[in-house]
């Protein structure tokens, strides 16, 4: 699948969270219906991670938590980078 697939407003999507949507239509769906804005807080949440191993598990669950109607990621400050690039 050659879809384009959109980033964030300071986040671009990164291999593995590309492919995971890509791997479920609904979840591609939803990510698709997302603002700009959530879909910067989804990535910058996944990519923003220590271990090879709690990404992998991030990516899992933004496609898990997109499915159950999540728009972004809970209990998280926010993407710190943003406001750094004054990018609201």
């Amino acid at each position: 699948m050659n879809t384009q697939i959109s980033g964030g407003v300071v986040h671009e999507l990164p291999v593995d969270l590309r492919q995971a949507l890509q791997a479920d239509e609904s979840a591609l769906e939803r990510w698709n219906d997302l603002t700009p804005l959530a879909r910067n807080e989804w990535i910058c949440w996944t990519i923003s991670v220590k271990t090879d191993e709690t990404r992998k598990k991030h990516v899992e669950r933004v496609v898990t938590e997109l499915l159950e109607g999540v728009r972004r990621p809970c209990c998280w400050a926010g993407c710190i980078h943003r406001e750094r690039t004054g990018k609201a």
